[in-house]
């Protein structure tokens, strides 16, 4: 038996694009990360391909002030 923490691997749900002008009448899709949605169903987790490296980036929705 094992004590260690065993966490599955899951498939993104989402996919992240840049969209790119090349000044025809619709812009050109580029793919350049994909996402995870929250348990809680208010945010991503997002890893984007940047130059240089991976960055990974949390999205949350906004909470209206009262």
């Amino acid at each position: 038996m094992t004590t260690e923490n065993q966490t599955e691997k899951k498939n993104p749900t989402h996919t992240v694009f840049f969209l790119k002008d090349c000044g025809g009448d619709k812009p050109e899709w580029q793919k350049v990360g994909v996402g995870w949605e929250h348990k809680d169903g208010t945010g991503l987790n997002i890893l984007v391909d940047s130059t240089g490296g991976q960055t990974p980036m949390t999205i949350r929705k906004n909470n209206p002030k009262e």
